[in-house]
């Protein structure tokens, strides 16, 4: 059920390439101007303020023996901060990676101690003219000033399964099912719903069968939801505050399929009295069914498949979750 393949950090992958082709340039520059001037720390500041100019969106550069002590001030948009001379970073995270034979890192993202962002930095070697190691020149990142260079991410349309609080799947097998407001409404919640997300521009809802409510978002609105209650949900009044929209012909799930994953996620409600359904939810651009049992495990299905699966398929796997 797992995705063969984590596009999520394939995408991580693919940006963290393109960063690096841009920036291991200019910071082997930096390197080759900070060597010149290693040993005279009014001339290395001077190197490094030369080179800060080279690197795209970098936020402070400094250079570092190999012990991780800054030997020189920080070099920044606003020009050079002498306090951070001495500085111990031997213990950041960028510092612990492993240097390359190119003598270049690009660390892994770290939030940062003093704005609490999400940042990164480059590390390059630096080597002196009888290419012994001097020490390495660093450049800091905030990842907000850092060009985008690829799409957006999309997410997969695999099966997904996460598994959810252990105390909660630790006492599974002593609960039962409390019929609520909707379980003794089921159908006209269902019909009420269908008819929202066919004909009225609804594209995500999100069924709260325990709690007796539901979330939705609609297309002529998507930036914020609308909770509707059990009151709502058993009135078919309520449509007539939708107006009318085409179905989108780029959804993922077709029309005629809304009515069979509703009537799929009312029969996992009812499959069994300790094991059961708590939310169910449809996304017709994602072409997802996201479906959350008692146990609280989690379930991410493309709409194929979960119309492909039945009773006895859900009753064995969540038992064994």
């Amino acid at each position: 059920m797992q995705p063969t393949a984590d596009s999520l950090q394939e995408a991580i992958a693919q940006q963290r390439e393109a960063l690096r082709l841009m920036l291991i340039g200019p910071l082997q520059k930096a390197a080759e101007l900070a060597s010149y001037a290693w040993h005279d720390r009014t001339a290395l500041d001077a190197a490094l303020t030369e080179a800060f100019r080279l690197i795209p969106g970098c936020k402070y550069l400094y250079a570092l023996n190999t012990d991780g002590v800054q030997v020189s001030s920080n070099v920044s948009r606003d020009g050079l901060i002498p306090g951070e001379y001495g500085r111990d970073r031997s213990q950041r995270p960028y510092m612990r990676e492993v240097v390359p034979a190119d003598g270049f890192v690009l660390s892994q993202a770290y939030i940062s101690l003093r704005a609490q962002r999400p940042s990164l930095t480059a590390i390059q070697l630096v080597r002196g003219t009888d290419w012994r190691v001097l020490g390495f020149v660093g450049a800091d990142f905030d990842l907000r000033d850092l060009p985008i260079t690829r799409r957006l991410y999309e997410e997969p349309r695999t099966w997904r399964q996460i598994k959810g609080d252990p105390a909660i799947r630790g006492l599974v097998f002593h609960q039962t099912r409390v019929e609520s407001e909707m379980d003794r409404n089921i159908d006209t919640v269902l019909s009420v719903v269908e008819e929202l997300m066919t004909q009225r521009g609804v594209y995500h809802v999100m069924l709260h069968f325990s709690s007796s409510r539901a979330v939705v978002w609609v297309v002529d609105d998507p930036y914020r939801y609308r909770l509707l209650d059990i009151q709502a949900l058993i009135d078919p009044d309520v449509c007539l505050a939708y107006p009318l929209r085409p179905y989108p012909l780029d959804a993922l799930v077709r029309a005629e399929q809304i009515r069979p994953v509703l009537r799929g996620l009312r029969e996992l409600r009812f499959m069994d009295e300790m094991l059961y359904l708590r939310t169910g939810t449809l996304n017709i651009f994602n072409g997802v069914v996201g479906l959350t049992f008692s146990c609280d495990g989690s379930h991410y299905v493309p709409v194929d498949q979960f119309l492909d699966k039945g009773h006895d398929f859900w009753a064995s796997g969540l038992a064994v979750e």
